[in-house]
């Protein structure tokens, strides 16, 4: 059975949408909008409903609260997503996950490569899947190629937790979920991470869970 917007038109989708105003529902996992990979965008929403659009995925994403929202996580189907974090972590955490401040900006049709070998494994969480969290394997540094809410070519090298957040929405576009990328024996409620692996790494949760860190 497919998602029951499906077959709507995506300006019409969206248009749906913004017809209410606040945060846009999150969509969460079992949703095939989530599952399947998002059609590039080529125009399909005029510059003024683009505008809309985007300000409305920042409301959402702010109001959750999160650091980044994917298209697909508001139901519709386009290789769109916004991405921010003001990064409010003790020195310790800014240190070991490489947690900077990451600005407001839109990415359309993104992708990104790995940049050298180096890998990082941190708990991830994701607004699609509430009230979990495990740990993920990802690159510590990527490329990333896309253009902005305007046209405008991006092609620029994040690492860190910027990076992570960029992996993570970009994978959203192509039907990913983090739990794809997970270690299962980490999978953890949200109040078991901040009632025993809060810590900056996922060291100690490695050793009791039973799963190895790269």
């Amino acid at each position: 059975m497919s998602s029951p917007h499906a077959a709507v038109p995506l300006a019409q989708r969206v248009e749906e949408l913004l017809a209410t105003e606040g945060p846009l529902p999150i969509v969460t996992a079992g949703d095939p909008v989530l599952r399947s990979a998002a059609a590039p965008f080529t125009g399909q929403l005029e510059p003024a409903l683009l505008a809309r659009f985007v300000e409305a995925l920042r409301v959402t994403m702010r109001a959750a609260p999160g650091v980044g929202v994917a298209a697909p996580q508001v139901g519709v189907a386009l290789r769109i997503a916004v991405v921010e974090d003001p990064a409010p972590v003790p020195d310790e955490v800014r240190e070991a996950r490489g947690r900077v401040p990451l600005p407001f900006r839109v990415l359309v049709n993104p992708s990104y490569e790995p940049v050298g070998d180096r890998r990082a494994a941190f708990f991830e969480g994701c607004l699609s899947v509430p009230g979990w969290q495990a740990v993920v394997d990802r690159a510590a540094e990527v490329r990333l190629r896309c253009e902005d809410e305007h046209g405008r070519a991006v092609d620029e090298v994040f690492a860190g937790w910027p990076a992570r957040i960029v992996q993570h929405e970009t994978d959203h576009l192509d039907g990913t979920l983090y739990l794809d990328r997970a270690e299962p024996r980490s999978l953890s409620s949200n109040e078991a991470v901040a009632a025993r692996w809060a810590q900056p790494t996922p060291r100690r949760a490695a050793e009791a869970l039973g799963f190895e860190l790269p």
